[in-house]
């Protein structure tokens, strides 16, 4: 996934949920955040950020926020992608090549099972898999979790997935890590347990957990490697 006309910027404030004041060539501008996420540890005053200027003169904010620069001591810093829609769109494009699943298997996005809508159907040799795309922004010491804030919304998809799996259906939830460079993801029980105890039940009912970081920069994102998961 490839942005276009990216600019740095200092990240000042975030006064509302949608939006934040960043410094950009030394002047403050008001941005959309495409983060609905609390991103507390990211989104300080001080921090480096990234921004995609929009093409569409009608908006109201002319630029999105889309990565963060996380200073960590004593290593180097981590680029975080925290645009919520790029994990979807990466995984649209790492699906088909993934190896999870035959090539020219059919692959559709956004389609409804019942009255539950998933992220993807995909159809294979007459068999189909229900897969829920998750995004993961929160990283600590190489350990990244989920989520970052109480979801009551991703509760409610992780139990729909463990209900169609205990009906006989292949199910799979796919936690994107918008960053490189982790060695474990973790559901985040300290957060909200419910998710947790949500995770742990569905794994034990056959739906597969998987976890895949990114390759990050200022202008792009692409999932890479494997991440072992640890509930």
């Amino acid at each position: 996934m490839q942005y276009a006309n990216i600019h740095r910027g200092i990240f000042i404030s975030r006064p509302g949920r949608f939006i934040a004041i960043v410094r950009i060539d030394g002047a403050e501008e008001t941005v959309h955040v495409k983060n609905t996420g609390r991103c507390r540890e990211l989104l300080i005053p001080g921090a480096e950020v990234y921004l995609a200027l929009s093409d569409n003169p009608a908006r109201k904010t002319r630029y999105d926020l889309i990565g963060v620069c996380k200073e960590r001591p004593g290593t180097v810093p981590l680029i975080i992608n925290v645009d919520s829609q790029a994990p979807n769109e990466t995984a649209a494009e790492w699906l088909p090549q993934s190896g999870l699943f035959p090539a020219g298997a059919l692959i559709r996005r956004e389609v409804f099972c019942g009255k539950s809508r998933f992220d993807f159907r995909i159809e294979h040799g007459g068999e189909v898999t229900w897969l829920e795309v998750k995004g993961v922004t929160l990283e600590e010491n190489g350990i990244a979790r989920f989520p970052d804030a109480p979801t009551e919304r991703g509760v409610r998809h992780v139990r729909e997935l463990t209900g169609l799996a205990r009906r006989g259906e292949r199910t799979a939830i796919l936690f994107v890590i918008q960053m490189s460079g982790i060695r474990t993801f973790m559901p985040n029980d300290s957060t909200h347990a419910a998710f947790g105890d949500a995770l742990r039940e569905a794994a034990s009912a056959g739906v597969q957990i998987i976890a895949r970081e990114c390759f990050v920069d200022a202008s792009s994102i692409s999932i890479t490697n494997p991440v072992p998961v640890c509930l």
